[in-house]
């Protein structure tokens, strides 16, 4: 069977890397080393910083764009995922860097490469979605509590960070499930979501709104077991990665290892690799080829 290559839209790094502070050389090595994993588009994933620290690692994922080869995961653009959250669920983000989610602030880090914004919604006026959604920008709802996703495109790992689902009244993750035209993040490592939690985004959702992402760490195929990450001191003992209080820090695998997994409990659909593209209006060259049970056989370029 044979796919096109995968699309990774919200990832913080791998083999040792991490892209709030990866060097140029770095982006460049991971963005190669990840290409022979059959991923074959990136969105560097920045987490809550220092406005100085953040403006500084755009620049350098600008730089590292513009010298890519052939055979490395295209960088197509940033996903800001920190500054504008709830401080109720932050989740591993420092609440010291959050700012309030107004125009001003973001132009303080405005870029044309960032190409995804997570928010709190219920913390955002008109004014920064109407700015945002002008840019082109996709604006997504994370790390949040209020239930109203009317102005957003997606969800940020839904479940995670989020108002869960409630009987009695809105919220995010129910939400998520219900509006059809939201595109749904997800982290289905077996760790972030549950299989039960799985068999229902799947069944509410779209099979064309579903877009799997791993979220995962510097740590992933890597020999660190301590780390430092988003000013937290991070400890993974081959399983989970977390901070000290025991928050979860992000995934430990990569999206063909998720991919693999879905396959072996029954519930992955060929739609989820291609539901990235169809987001962003992209298109990449390449193939994977894969076996029966989505072990990758080769990544054809």
């Amino acid at each position: 069977m044979r796919s096109k290559l995968l699309i990774e839209q919200h990832f913080h790094g791998c083999f040792g890397v991490d892209f709030n502070t990866a060097s140029i050389d770095e982006i460049l090595f991971l963005s190669k080393e990840i290409y022979k994993y059959g991923i074959g588009g990136i969105f560097p994933t920045l987490v809550t910083d220092s406005i100085d620290n953040i403006k500084s690692a755009i620049s350098r994922i600008k730089s590292a764009a513009h010298k890519q080869s052939d055979n490395m995961a295209k960088i197509l653009g940033i996903h800001l995922e920190g500054i504008f959250l709830n401080p109720d669920k932050k989740g591993i983000h420092n609440d010291k860097y959050f700012l309030d989610p107004t125009v001003d602030n973001y132009r303080i880090v405005e870029d044309d490469f960032i190409k995804i914004v997570t928010l709190a919604p219920e913390l955002v006026q008109d004014e920064l979605f109407d700015y945002l959604s002008s840019k082109g920008i996709k604006i997504q709802a994370g790390h949040c509590i209020g239930g109203n996703l009317n102005r957003c495109d997606g969800v940020t790992h839904t479940f995670n960070a989020m108002s869960p689902i409630s009987h009695r009244s809105q919220s995010t993750a129910l939400s998520a499930l219900i509006n059809d035209s939201l595109y749904t993040e997800i982290i289905a490592d077996g760790i972030h979501t549950s299989d039960e939690i799985l068999k229902l985004l799947f069944k509410s959702k779209p099979a064309d709104k579903i877009i799997l992402v791993s979220d995962c760490l510097p740590c992933t195929y890597s020999d660190k077991k301590e780390f430092d990450f988003a000013g937290e001191t991070i400890f993974y003992d081959g399983n989970r990665a977390t901070s000290k209080c025991g928050t979860l820090a992000g995934s430990t695998v990569l999206l063909p290892n998720i991919i693999k997994r879905l396959a072996k409990i029954g519930l992955m659909n060929n739609q989820f690799i291609n539901n990235p593209y169809i987001y962003h209006g992209i298109d990449l060259p390449g193939e994977i080829e894969w076996d029966d049970e989505f072990n990758i056989l080769s990544v054809i370029t």
